[in-house]
């Protein structure tokens, strides 16, 4: 029966790309490929400079992922969305966790990139990354991602590091009507939205959302399930309101409720020295955002944001809640002509609970002291771009300073020049500083990590106890720093080619490195402690590459390309393992032959990488995936498409979590799904 599925399957896809290899007319073409590739180099962008420009004259690794990029991709989260742009390490651990790092030092609990919803951090102070799976929105809701490769801490603070990740929603005017979104598949079981926009008043429009979603498990590499299916829903609103002529006002929160399910293993004390949990997780959290911007002119405007964003997760050894309140200030004026200047305040406020819990019955792993705190950030920015020659040279300049309960006061300075020799050639430099300021369990944690069994000595009746490996942390753990170097090149050959290209080199200073102390006997094991220090020191360089060719009116390639080297070691000069591959690929190929047929492809390959988990120094082989989806809008309001996910292998290891003794594969998946707008 299911080899008879898969064949029905198979013919009409094959029916499908056959007939529909001829050109269609150029009034019939889907609306992104009607977009020149100039077009998409001026898409506006937003993160850079704290100001709209385009992406041509932004002088940064900048890349915009659009809605329809998203669509057409077939990615139904946010963090397999950002596999589309160049030097974003996206792992996929199982059905519900994502380790997504910029050039490097990728993890579960990657610490270095910071990541923005509609101006709302994602952040947590808890371990200085991002609970992906807490993070959603409505996909179709999404105007683009933009993604900012290198420091961006001038602008954005401490933990902007190695990238910037911004998720930039609709306007609730362009989300006017019903959307009604139904699918489900192998993986993606079942899952639905629907939207409702509506006009509140000449100039105010808002809307409402719901979502939700069932994910199947994966089977681990060994086989069998590996019990990492999960369920969420969530809900939303944004309203816009234009109050006057200067004043525009913005409005919006989300609230979730998840259950997140895992397959972990835990050290224990008693044999057998390890226990196989079966971790039901729930979580829950929301947040309210409000924006006021006023404008004084073409040249002056200024911004007041506040959020409040809260969560509560249980992660099987410990339960975590956060409430944070932020307030956000910017002000941006032309001086003189030639300089253009933004400056801000902010003020974070946060608060927290963290709590250990006993696994199985069994003794409590994680500890922390104090369980809960109250943290502060004061903030204030200035930047300047200073235009040098009218439409040629510019350079900005600027530094962010903030002082935060955790390392004190940090400067954060940049310098970035960009030339336009012509207006089909961008050339751009810079040197930033950045920092990633301490999180809690750095500096108030212990967990036990391992336990190595007994082992009989040569002389009866004696034998040596358990020896336990607790990771502990430092109250005086200070920032990890690093110096970075950057140079771009933008130009559009034609009017259908274009090539993006950065270079960069990272040198890093007082990273986290586990340095061993004192044993001591605690009365059942030998306790061997992996204290935080800032002992080691690391430099990464490489290149990125981002392509897009517009082959015909109808058939667009994107094509990306990254390559990374991480030099990392001790305070001893000991190497350590890098954590990310060297290389990653993307082939991306969308086609309209005719204005309701969609054909779209996309091939990635990713280089060898090796995880320092649970299972230290394991080896993740090299591996290619392909997606493919289809889409036909029978009616002017709907469309249908089915899509396919890592088709080129039934299974395949993307990471290894760090408490995953039996890895987890990601298996092969497809769904199909309806949209109807109206």
């Amino acid at each position: 029966m299911i080899n008879n599925k898969k064949a029905v399957i198979s013919y009409y896809l094959s029916v499908i790309i056959l007939c529909f290899s001829p050109r269609a007319s150029s009034e019939e073409q889907n609306e992104a490929l009607n977009l020149s590739v100039e077009d998409l180099l001026n898409v506006e962008v937003t993160s850079v400079a704290k100001k709209a420009q385009s992406l041509n004259d932004a002088p940064a690794a900048a890349f915009v992922i659009t809605n329809d990029d998203i669509k057409r991709s077939g990615a139904t989260s946010i963090p397999d969305a950002l596999r589309l742009a160049p030097g974003l390490d996206v792992a996929k651990i199982d059905a519900n966790k994502w380790a997504v790092s910029s050039r490097g030092f990728n993890s579960r609990f990657a610490n270095k990139l910071l990541v923005l919803i509609d101006g709302r951090s994602a952040y947590t102070r808890s371990f200085s990354g991002v609970y992906w799976e807490n993070q959603d929105v409505m996909m179709e809701d999404i105007d683009r991602i933009e993604v900012i490769r290198g420091p961006g801490a001038t602008l954005w603070g401490a933990n902007a590091v190695n990238g910037v990740i911004n998720i930039i929603t609709k306007h609730s005017s362009q989300t006017q009507g019903v959307s009604l979104n139904a699918g489900g598949g192998t993986k993606e079981q079942d899952f639905g939205s629907f939207r409702y926009g509506t006009k509140l008043g000449e100039e105010t429009t808002a809307r409402a959302y719901v979502k939700g979603f069932n994910r199947d498990e994966n089977t681990h590499l060994t086989g069998g399930g590996a019990g990492d299916n999960w369920n969420k829903v969530q809900g939303g609103f944004r309203l816009d309101s234009k109050l006057n002529p200067k004043d525009a006002l913005t409005f919006q929160g989300d609230i979730y409720q998840t259950q997140i399910n895992q397959s972990s293993y835990y050290p224990q004390i008693a044999p057998p020295f390890l226990a196989n949990v079966n971790d039901y997780n729930p979580s829950s959290g929301g947040n309210l955002l409000s924006r006021l911007q006023h404008t004084f002119s073409p040249t002056s405007d200024y911004s007041l944001q506040f959020y409040y964003d809260t969560y509560t997760r249980h992660e099987g050894p410990w339960d975590d809640s956060r409430d944070t309140l932020d307030l956000d200030f910017q002000h941006r004026f032309a001086l003189l002509d030639q300089h253009e200047i933004v400056w801000g305040l902010g003020y974070r406020f946060g608060h927290d609970h963290i709590a250990g819990n006993n696994i199985q019955n069994g003794p409590t792993i994680f500890k922390i002291n104090p369980a809960s705190v109250n943290d502060q950030v004061v903030s204030s920015f200035i930047q300047d771009e200073l235009t040098l020659i009218d439409n040629t040279l510019w350079l900005t300049v600027g530094s962010k300073f903030e002082h935060n309960d955790y390392s004190g006061f940090e400067g954060q300075p940049s310098a970035r020049i960009m030339w336009a020799p012509h207006n089909q050639h961008r050339l751009w430099a810079g040197v930033s500083r950045a920092v990633r300021t301490p999180s809690r369990v750095e500096q108030d944690f212990n967990l036990l990590s391992n336990i190595v069994p007994p082992q009989a000595l040569p002389f009866p009746p004696f034998g040596t106890p358990p020896v336990a490996i607790t990771i502990q942390g430092n109250p005086g753990y200070r920032s990890e720093e690093v110096i970075t170097y950057e140079a771009g090149y933008r130009t559009t050959f034609t009017k259908s080619v274009s090539l993006d290209v950065t270079g960069f080199y990272n040198d890093y200073r007082d990273l986290r490195y586990p340095l061993a102390g004192t044993p001591f006997f605690d009365g059942t094991s030998l306790v061997l402690p992996l204290v935080f220090t800032n002992k080691l020191q690391g430099k990464t360089y490489g290149v990125e590459i981002a392509t897009v060719w517009q082959m015909l009116d109808w058939w667009r390639w994107d094509i990306n390309y990254s390559w990374l080297h991480t030099q990392l070691d001790d305070s001893i000069g000991n190497p350590q393992t890098p954590i990310s591959p060297n290389q990653r690929t993307s082939l991306r190929g969308s086609l309209s032959p005719w204005r309701d047929i969609d054909l779209d492809f996309w091939l990635r390959y990713v280089d060898t990488n090796f995880t320092v988990g649970a299972l230290p120094n394991t080896t993740i082989k090299a591996y290619v995936t392909l997606d493919l989806r289809a889409a036909w809008r029978p009616y002017k309001h709907i469309e249908l498409s089915l899509v396919g996910q890592n088709l080129l292998a039934q299974q395949h290891l993307e990471y290894i979590a760090e408490n995953q003794v039996l890895p987890t594969a990601i298996d092969r998946g497809m769904y199909g799904k309806i949209s109807w707008n109206f």
